[in-house]
């Protein structure tokens, strides 16, 4: 319900543009009345769905084209989407009013009001949860478009509703679609279905302007993001030598203690790594009823670790480039080399505070230095993971002796118990935290907070 009957009324003005209506709808083709479109029937476009996007192309002295919602044909989009040769015009409207005329559209079943035709009427009852599924779909729908545009380095004729009715702005779609002929007026064909305001539309009117008051159209509430997104990172999954479980690994975690207990399952069989997206899916066939697994950790034990084990260590762990240049350029007071008996706990604490400052900047892309997936959120990581398949289990380590038994349960083998934890840092996290580290770790993973329920940790840490 954007207007797009109208559009293409206008379109089939123009000398050399035929506009279609939904021709990949899944339960017509062309519009209610049609068999066929350009000598492809239904039955035929649903085996071959290409060979009428063909068959317009093919017509002679004449720009061919159909309007596309996001609830037809996908393999449609799928083809012509990614093609620089067609041309995109993206037709937006006011996702309330949108949701309104639909409504009304499904009560009276009138879609289209030509010259001369009874205008049918109803009020309708707003439902929230009902418009925010219409908006959540739009956006999601509108979203993927963008990225494939952007991803293909293509651009669009973006439309509104209101810009229909401007001659100028028509004409400079036909430009936009290469077609040189122009039009002086706009389109009688077609009259407005739903004139009036909302008010004379919604039975519930007082209602749902008090139940949109709680929607917050420009995001207001969202936590600010900056964190470049991440892939899928399958040649670091871990999977058990016999047992159908895999654990996928969370930089900056407990991975050697976990991969431990996954080897044990099997009598310490030797694990299976090195797995991309084709050997993982057979591994998937091969095992079935498998279940796989990641574990999170409390954002401040974690940033922690991080620190320890990357930045004041000086081990196999260790990055020394980062090391030196947060030594430099950062002022962080940390020894040069490893630590001696100078570097006490009050050290300790303050070149952690330090790090948590450099961390804020780098997760916001204020600083030149990588975005480590040591210390990236564990949301944004589990969001990569969701590319190829998200974990069965997000076990949480403060429970995790609890969640690995679950796991075993679903596959049908008995668990094993965990090894003892990691030596502690020649530092613990126990003998600094307070209530300021907590504070400042979690204005930085607010979204981890957020998304995982994280409260303050115990004094014991």
């Amino acid at each position: 319900r954007t207007g797009s009957n109208f559009l293409c009324s206008n379109l089939n003005q123009f000398k050399g543009i035929m506009a279609h209506g939904e021709a990949y709808n899944p339960y017509f083709i062309g519009d209610g009345e049609r068999t066929e479109l350009h000598g492809v029937t239904l039955a035929m476009r649903e085996a071959d769905p290409i060979r009428l996007i063909n068959e317009m192309k093919a017509q002679p002295n004449n720009l061919v084209g159909f309007r596309y919602f996001s609830s037809h044909d996908a393999r449609a989009l799928a083809h012509f989407l990614p093609d620089k040769r067609c041309g995109k015009i993206i037709l937006t409207r006011n996702p309330l009013e949108s949701y309104i005329s639909e409504l009304i559209a499904w009560t009276t079943n009138q879609w289209k009001l030509g010259i001369g035709d009874k205008r049918e009427t109803a009020k309708v009852i707003f439902k929230l949860d009902e418009f925010r599924e219409h908006v959540a779909e739009y956006q999601a729908f509108q979203l993927k478009i963008l990225n494939e545009l952007q991803y293909t380095g293509q651009s669009a004729f973006y439309l509104a509703y209101e810009d229909i009715q401007n001659v100028d702005v028509l004409n400079g779609l036909a430009e936009y679609l290469g077609v040189e002929s122009k039009i002086d007026a706009i389109s009688t064909n077609l009259r407005r279905q739903n004139p009036g305001a909302l008010r004379d539309k919604v039975i519930n009117y007082d209602e749902m302007v008090e139940a949109l008051s709680c929607i917050d159209p420009f995001n207001l509430t969202r936590t600010p993001n900056f964190e470049p997104r991440r892939g899928p990172i399958v040649p670091s999954y871990v999977a058990a030598a016999k047992a159908p479980i895999m654990y996928l690994p969370i930089k900056g975690g407990i991975g050697a203690q976990a991969e431990q207990w996954l080897a044990a399952l099997d009598g310490g069989g030797d694990l299976q790594r090195g797995f991309n997206q084709k050997t993982l899916r057979q591994w998937k066939r091969k095992h079935t009823g498998h279940r796989s697994f990641t574990i999170i950790r409390h954002p401040v034990v974690r940033a922690h670790a991080a620190f320890c084990e990357h930045i004041l260590g000086t081990g196999a762990d260790s990055y020394p480039e980062i090391r030196e240049k947060l030594r430099n350029e950062y002022d962080l007071k940390i020894p040069e080399g490893s630590i001696d008996a100078s570097y006490d706990r009050r050290a300790h604490r303050a070149a952690f505070l330090q790090f948590l400052a450099f961390l804020k900047d780098n997760l916001r892309g204020q600083t030149s230095i990588r975005i480590d997936a040591a210390w990236a959120s564990q949301a944004q990581i589990l969001q990569g993971f969701g590319q190829f398949s998200l974990p069965d289990m997000v076990l949480r380590e403060d429970q995790l002796t609890e969640g690995l038994a679950q796991l075993c349960q679903q596959v049908g083998i008995d668990t094993v118990d965990l090894s003892s934890a990691p030596a502690p840092h020649p530092i613990t996290l126990s003998e600094i935290y307070d209530a300021d580290i907590e504070a400042v770790t979690r204005d930085i993973y607010q979204r981890d907070y957020m998304m995982f329920g994280y409260k303050a940790l115990t004094p014991t840490g």
